[in-house]
């Protein structure tokens, strides 16, 4: 799993352990996303311990795509637990946490739960919420994660999938917010801008997970990933192609 020296100058140019470049720019190219589904399932084997391990995701296109390259080997002793890092009524279902964490275990001959939430709620509703046994037994889950596989998104395509009115986006747009993760809006100097209270994984925890993954390619998506990365734990790989990182290489 040696690491080429592009890899290496993005990783380092981002703050992170480590970053896996694929050929290709995945705006453009759907093998894209097979190879970086092999590359996720080379990653998870080599860090994932044989026996139980709790692997959360929160969904996203690019995982969507590749969830289903993941190698069926990856389960090979191992008994592995996929479950949904936050609640995603509304959004579509395809590129849900939901529908991402059944793809998996299904490849893997591993389990899965499921956690059928709207995505954001209000600060009564969630107190609420996460009092709920299910829901409670879930966060646990969450808590004692192995590892953690998230996308990167773009601030306005992400708002609006969370409700946000016209005045909210124009708002947005205002604070110069590039991208979302965890709920938390990075403007692009990586700092937080806006946030929404969302039931599961919250972003001031990641760093006490073990192993952790950000997915996302193409070109349009450098600007996000540049932005969100410094912020990412410092164990975080990154996950990507060549589309984006030539791009964010080639930025000051």
């Amino acid at each position: 799993f040696n690491a080429g020296k592009t890899e290496v100058e993005l990783a380092k140019k981002l703050g992170n352990e480590r970053t896996i470049i694929v050929p290709g720019n995945g705006d453009l190219q759907d093998r894209v996303f097979e190879e970086m589904g092999e590359e996720l399932s080379s990653a998870l084997d080599l860090l994932l311990p044989l026996g139980h391990s709790i692997i959360t995701i929160l969904g996203g296109a690019a995982l969507a795509k590749s969830a289903k390259y993941l190698s069926k080997s990856l389960g090979n002793n191992r008994q592995l637990e996929f479950i949904p890092g936050r609640g995603a009524l509304g959004e579509n279902v395809a590129t849900q946490s939901n529908t991402i964490v059944q793809e998996m275990a299904a490849r893997t001959a591993g389990k899965y739960k499921t956690l059928y939430l709207p995505e954001q709620v209000s600060a009564t509703a969630y107190r609420s919420l996460i009092r709920e046994s299910s829901i409670a037994d879930l966060l646990q889950d969450i808590s004692q994660s192995d590892a953690v596989i998230h996308g990167i998104g773009l601030a306005q395509g992400m708002a609006r999938r969370r409700g946000y009115d016209s005045i909210k986006l124009s708002e947005l747009r205002e604070k110069k917010a590039v991208t979302e993760c965890f709920g938390c809006f990075f403007d692009d100097n990586g700092k937080i801008v806006d946030r929404i209270t969302q039931v599961g994984l919250q972003f001031e925890s990641l760093k006490k997970i073990p192993h952790i993954f950000a997915f996302a390619c193409g070109a349009r998506k450098a600007k996000a990933i540049k932005a969100y990365m410094p912020n990412a734990p410092h164990q975080t790989w990154l996950i990507t192609d060549e589309g984006a990182s030539e791009k964010i290489l080639k930025e000051n």
